[in-house]
């Protein structure tokens, strides 16, 4: 009895044509999209300011109007997060369009995320609820189930528990599908989608233009195979699902609102072609807390890149930037907040303008917008012909924009009223976790032998032989780093320790930084604390997402045995 899952958003602006793609692709049971992450929060609380009508995601209604008949008639289930901040608004939407559009469909809800009023000062405040209320209106016979802020796994857990019959407690099964769902949640990242070895599968004849969005065949006992429609391009490999299976986690205890997934249980293997087995999970009880995603506007931001050409780029920078600091210094209020920031994009004896110049970049914060405005502004434009040989900004400043804080806070299950709203109107109150377990990290598990030493090495980038994810969890950011043979993650285990990775990433050297190996993937998970400040929409560096890190780990050199290259 096989439940076949599939996703068709991983983001709020994802692929429009996905949902038509995988409803006429294949053979399917369950159709989910995830369109929320913690900046998608922050820009529909900002929608809601404006409208409180509003707070959902209406490129989901646009999809829908293209692909409702086409879901009826395939008997395929829908559930979304796309509801956001406002998700009784998008279902009542969605049944005025099945309505205009003549098609019976019978459509759910699940709420009681929003804690916005219990945290003054936030645009929103939601918590992670797990998948039992999603569980519920498809018990009861929903088409369409329509979740707020879930998390992104819950809407494979859901439906799994409404499927197999699961209840509470059966955390093995339960873990499986949390496993399942957080390979699928960011649709093609699972397929060859940001994948670190995309040369070499293009190489091998793998047509990565346009990925197919990735399914479950999910069953009763948790178990899985990670896979594609048929003809979609991309590819599933136990490489691909490791990438996605390290991404945005960080221990060995992935935890949830309904388990505790260890990701140090989780056993991959290929199963034919474009086919990828999971199977061993083990679960534990979830935290007695649930995790509340804060949302709130933390002030203005501004900034000027000055474009610093040809030579002397050190003394230009210098010029400049203790000019700014003088002029900021006499105004009337001082920004706040003030970061500089030396991009040496130049070369020597460049054949081209752009790659003779380097950047220099300032980004100013204050809670007030007008000293981030023209205090900054006047002072970048007034030294257009006071400074440097060659001045000019890659764009003229403008005003001072808001920018956003994300924080995580913790409140008891009981404290979040989660219910079903189903699609005849009756509320199914969906009671907490019973059975709970206070968070820690496992044991560290026992490495391999080291590799043999003594034999050639070559000096060389790492992401010759490991490749590598990176993501963002409000202010702090992972890298996973994973290899393909045992004898490469003997290297690994014993090389990539907690220092090498500060020396070869400097910017985390006065950071926070844990290891946690993984050994049945043959992985390492970094975490580091407070590199992305107080979150994406904070715009705390270059990349605030931390999407590139594990890329720029990978580029850094290392003594790597010749055997493995």
């Amino acid at each position: 009895m096989t439940l076949r899952i599939g996703n068709a958003s991983g983001f709020y602006g994802d692929r429009f044509d996905a949902l038509r793609e995988m409803l006429t692709g294949g053979e399917l049971d369950v159709l989910t999209g995830d369109y929320l992450a913690e900046l998608t929060m922050l820009i529909l609380g900002r929608d809601r300011l404006k409208d409180s009508g509003a707070g959902y995601a209406r490129t989901f209604l646009r999809q829908l109007e293209d692909c409702l008949g086409l879901a009826r008639e395939r008997d395929v289930r829908i559930v979304t997060n796309a509801g956001g901040l406002n998700p009784a608004g998008l279902a009542d939407a969605v049944r005025r369009l099945a309505d205009r559009l003549g098609i019976p469909v019978r459509v759910a809800h699940v709420e009681g995320d929003d804690l916005t009023a219990a945290h003054p000062g936030s645009l929103a405040a939601h918590a992670y609820l797990g998948g039992f209320g999603i569980a519920e209106c498809l018990r009861a016979g929903a088409d369409i189930v329509v979740t707020g802020r879930v998390t992104d796994a819950a809407l494979v857990t859901g439906p799994a528990a409404a499927h197999f019959g699961w209840r509470p407690g059966e955390y093995d099964r339960l873990a499986g599908a949390v496993v399942a769902g957080h390979v699928l949640e960011c649709g093609t990242q699972a397929t060859g989608g940001n994948y670190a070895f995309f040369a070499e599968a293009a190489a091998a004849g793998r047509d990565l233009r346009r990925p197919g969005f990735p399914l479950a065949e999910l069953h009763e006992d948790g178990s899985c195979v990670i896979t594609k429609h048929p003809g979609t391009g991309g590819l599933v490999d136990v490489g691909t699902v490791t990438a996605q299976l390290l991404y945005e986690t960080g221990g060995a205890r992935y935890a949830g609102p309904d388990v505790t997934a260890r990701l140090d249980s989780v056993r991959l293997s290929q199963d034919g072609p474009d086919r990828v087995r999971i199977e061993g999970v083990r679960g534990e009880a979830p935290p007695p807390t649930l995790k509340v995603g804060r949302n709130r506007l933390g002030g203005f931001r501004n900034e000027v890149v000055f474009v610093l050409t040809g030579l002397d780029i050190e003394a230009k920078a210098a010029l400049v930037r203790e000019q700014m600091t003088d002029a900021l210094a006499l105004a009337k209020a001082p920004p706040a907040g003030i970061r500089w920031e030396l991009v040496r994009t130049d070369r020597p004896d460049a054949d081209t303008e752009e790659t003779a110049g380097a950047l220099l970049r300032l980004v100013v914060r204050d809670r007030d917008q007008e000293t981030v405005g023209r205090a900054l502004t006047g002072a970048a434009v007034e030294l257009a012909l006071a400074s440097y040989p060659g001045f000019h900004v890659l764009a003229p400043p403008g005003k001072g924009a808001p920018y956003g804080v994300f924080e995580d806070v913790y409140v008891p299950h009981g404290e979040v009223p989660h219910v079903a709203v189903l699609h005849d109107g009756r509320r199914i109150p969906v009671p907490p976790a019973q059975d709970t377990l206070v968070l820690q990290d496992p044991p560290e598990p026992p490495l391999p032998e080291p590799y043999p030493a003594g034999g050639p090495t070559r000096r060389a980038p790492l992401g010759l032989v490991a490749g590598a994810r990176s993501g963002d969890k409000g202010g702090n950011a992972n890298v996973g780093v994973w290899v393909r043979s045992d004898e490469a993650w003997r290297w690994l285990a014993h090389t990539l320790t907690v220092g090498t990775f500060r020396q070869l990433l400097p910017e985390t050297a006065e950071l926070p930084v844990t290891r946690h190996p993984l050994p049945n993937l043959r992985a390492l998970n970094f975490t580091v604390e407070g590199i992305l400040g107080e979150g994406v929409a904070a715009q705390h560096r270059f990349d605030p997402q931390a999407k590139a890190l594990g890329e720029w780990l990978r580029s850094r050199h290392l003594d790597i045995p010749e055997a493995l290259l």
